[in-house]
């Protein structure tokens, strides 16, 4: 048996546990909210854009497919779009104008107010998420970040900013798909199980 490899291995399982127990007791109540706030928002006609680079692009469209198709419980498909999908617009944008420009074009030709951005960087710095969700709050999208450590740069461009206290990057990704599938299943529990909770979220006024 090859100790050293399980080692390493069970080194990465319990800081993950660790990681994620933290995350939970400091942000419970913001993710409570900001479930609530989605699901509102989703009742009067808003859509959920999301991007990211890498592995957070993968995180982006597999959380749209939990909205689009379904998460747990059987219900009506949730609006949602990935921004890091359609490669015609992403390698137009990357080489007429720059990369930094891919998710912000995006934004500026589909969303509307009220809509409700996710946007995942794993370092807090990618340009193009920063500039994304600068465009997006220019344009009364409610903006939410996954980031990790402090989150500093994002933190100045989103109403709500979800850091993972950890500054290793597959558990930042680790951690970030889980709060993408508590907040899927708290958006169901509160569209479909709950209507009530919603009710002082639903004008926009307020909540934004």
């Amino acid at each position: 048996m090859n100790n050293e490899a399980l080692k390493r291995g069970e080194k990465h399982f319990l800081e993950g546990a660790k990681v994620r127990e933290k995350f939970w007791q400091e942000n419970k109540n913001i993710l409570l909210e900001v479930s609530k706030i989605i699901a509102a928002a989703l009742t009067k006609g808003a859509k959920i854009l999301l991007c990211g680079n890498g592995g957070s692009a993968a995180d982006s469209q597999h959380l749209a497919a939990e909205f689009v198709n379904r998460y747990k419980l059987e219900r009506p498909p949730l609006p949602a779009i990935a921004l890091t999908t359609d490669t015609s617009i992403l390698t137009a944008i990357g080489n007429d104008y720059c990369f930094t420009d891919i998710f912000v074009k995006q934004i500026k030709a589909l969303g509307m107010p009220g809509d409700i951005l996710l946007a995942f960087s794993t370092s807090g710095k990618s340009a193009n998420i920063l500039t994304a969700l600068a465009v997006a709050r220019e344009k009364n999208i409610l903006t939410i970040g996954f980031t990790g450590g402090k989150g500093n740069l994002m933190a100045d461009h989103c109403d709500y900013l979800f850091a993972v206290p950890s500054t290793n990057t597959p558990l930042i990704q680790e951690v970030h798909i889980t709060i993408g599938h508590v907040l899927c299943d708290l958006i169901d529990y509160f569209l479909f199980e709950d209507g009530e909770s919603l009710e002082k979220y639903l004008d926009y006024k307020e909540v934004y």
